[in-house]
């Protein structure tokens, strides 16, 4: 980055002729500032959620259990969005699992243990699966019709790495066969595969999953009837903390006021806050939450100011402040710059001041380092964009993992962690290979769905124009190059989560739901944070809106 002399001002005048982004207004309005608790008590229920809680735990522990179903029970408590109380006793069921040798022919539980083990950080070969292949090496004729072997199939074959080629083609033998079956299935069954073949489980939000697996599973004539009830409970006490901390956010974001003084930035609160539960919805995850949604909320204006506002002078300055981080530095800014400075260095002081008390103020300097860097990233690509310079793709995708903002959401996402040491944030700033998996995965998807709206602007510095231009290839073959790229970094993601042991699965599946919320906000290539009315709008609603009925 070019260095700014102190002295240096930018002189303002009025006949600047700025980009207009035209973000629509955002859909809550007030809904989550004014909400009132009125009465609710979270100890409402609370002897009957514990002694459900006992219930539970005695059947995940029960002895000589069938292993199939005893497979089946932890996949619906997962699925249900209530493993988290249970973390020990599902430990020690799939270390079980791990050292026992399957010796079925029903592809479903053979499949449904894969999953599991793979998603829980074992390993285990795909060699599995070899039993269920005729002698050309296809899979067997007689699985066409197993509903349920397949769909598990399915979902076993999202957890597929680099050179588990058995997993590619049951990936494509899966999606086919439960296509053609799904006009002949009975629901809840139907609903299942179909929504399957709309989102996968390793790439979806745990929690929208299990507020849409809820409806489900109650059609299920085998379900358990007090897990339903467990996880029913569970989810409405939860919604209560989370509306509670999506009000507290609300009110922070209308008392900054930042999108009527700042007319070009997206106000995107509420989804920022969303962003937040597909990373962690978990209880003990409360504070870190709050954190990383005012970070998510302040980088978008940020962004919007370097991408949809700022002048090249302007946006020099304005990163050459927050590279020196001093409030002394706001003087030398244009007036509608200085309220987003001032914003951001109180946030951080903020932040200084609640982990100081925890001991943890150390992991805010990792989060203002990560600020910094996209902060100059953002400025070469500003530059890139207001100058016409198109650059090489190596070029634009160096610069393009930072703006992503996925290294900075990593690092803020782990501040708020008390479990996430010293130790693990020198871990992550060495980009390990499932956070540049994971920052890949963000950058080309995001590309491709933000490709259409960025032509019209104007913008040639995207990244499927680069990559055009230096390939010489069309829009769609550059598309699908990306959507390669991308389905190569998922398998990276999948390798890494067994083979990372430097830092634990706690902190590796922030990585995995950072990559799972590109996959959802960015479904069939739409950008559902700028544009949340179809896409975000129904699974906010949900998750944050109504009540599950019990």
């Amino acid at each position: 980055m070019a260095s700014t002399n102190y002295e240096n001002v930018v002189t303002y005048t009025q006949d600047i002729v700025r980009p207009s982004a035209n973000f629509s207004p955002s859909l809550w309005g007030d809904v989550f500032s004014s909400v009132s608790f009125g009465n609710q008590v979270e100890g409402f229920h609370a002897e009957e959620i514990e002694l459900l809680k006992e219930e539970v735990r005695r059947m995940i522990v029960a002895p000589n259990a069938n292993e199939s179903e005893k497979l089946h029970l932890i996949d619906n408590i997962e699925r249900l969005g209530v493993s988290y109380h249970f973390e020990h006793e599902i430990k020690g069921q799939i270390q079980h699992f791990h050292n026992a040798s399957f010796e079925t022919d029903d592809l479903n539980t053979v499949a449904l243990c894969f999953r599991l083990l793979k998603q829980h950080g074992s390993h285990i070969s795909s060699g599995i699966f070899d039993k269920f292949l005729d002698i050309d090496g296809e899979f067997k004729n007689s699985l066409k019709c197993d509903a349920n072997g397949l769909l598990s199939l399915y979902e076993a074959s999202h957890l597929k790495t680099s050179g588990e080629d058995i997993l590619d083609k049951g990936l494509i033998f899966s999606a086919s066969q439960l296509e053609s079956l799904v006009p002949s299935l009975s629901s809840p069954l139907k609903k299942q595969v179909k929504h399957a073949l709309e989102q996968c489980l390793q790439r979806s939000i745990p929690r929208v999953e299990a507020r849409r697996y809820i409806s489900i599973y109650e059609e299920y004539e085998s379900r358990n009837d007090s897990l339903l009830r467990r996880a029913k409970l569970d989810f409405n006490l939860l919604q209560l903390l989370h509306k509670k901390e999506l009000c507290e956010l609300s009110k922070w974001w209308k008392k900054l006021d930042l999108v009527s003084k700042l007319c070009y930035a997206r106000d995107r609160v509420v989804e920022c806050y969303f962003w937040t539960l597909g990373v962690y919805f978990e209880p003990q995850y409360s504070q870190a939450r709050v954190m990383l949604a005012k970070t998510i909320a302040m980088i978008s204006v940020i962004d919007d100011t370097y991408d949809s506002y700022g002048t090249v002078d302007e946006l020099e300055i304005f990163t050459d402040a927050i590279e020196r981080w001093d409030i002394k530095e706001i003087d030398r800014l244009p007036d509608y710059m200085k309220i987003c400075y001032r914003a951001l260095l109180d946030l951080y002081s903020q932040y200084e001041e609640e982990l100081g008390q925890q001991g943890r103020s150390f992991a805010v300097n990792y989060a203002k380092q990560a600020m910094k860097e996209i902060v100059r990233s953002y400025n070469i690509e500003g530059k890139w964009f207001i100058e016409g310079i198109m650059p090489s793709f190596a070029e634009y995708m160096a610069n393009g993992f930072i703006t992503s903002t996925y290294y900075l959401l990593a690092a803020t996402s782990f501040i708020g962690m008390s479990c996430a040491s010293e130790e693990a944030f020198n871990w992550l700033i060495q980009n390990p290979k499932i956070q540049v998996a994971n920052v890949t995965i963000c950058r080309v998807i995001d590309d491709i769905a933000t490709y259409e709206i960025e032509k019209k602007r104007g913008q040639s510095t995207t990244g499927v124009e680069c990559y055009m231009n230096d390939y010489g290839v069309s829009e769609l073959e550059a598309m699908d190059e990306f959507s390669a790229i991308a389905e190569n970094a998922w398998k990276d993601i999948n390798d890494e989560f067994v083979k990372e042991k430097t830092v634990s699965p706690e902190i590796l599946k922030r990585i995995v739901n950072l990559a799972r919320l590109i996959d959802v906000v960015y479904k069939h290539n739409q950008d559902g944070y700028t544009h949340p009315e179809r896409v975000l709008k129904p699974i906010i609603t949900a998750l944050l809106v109504d009540s599950v009925n019990v």
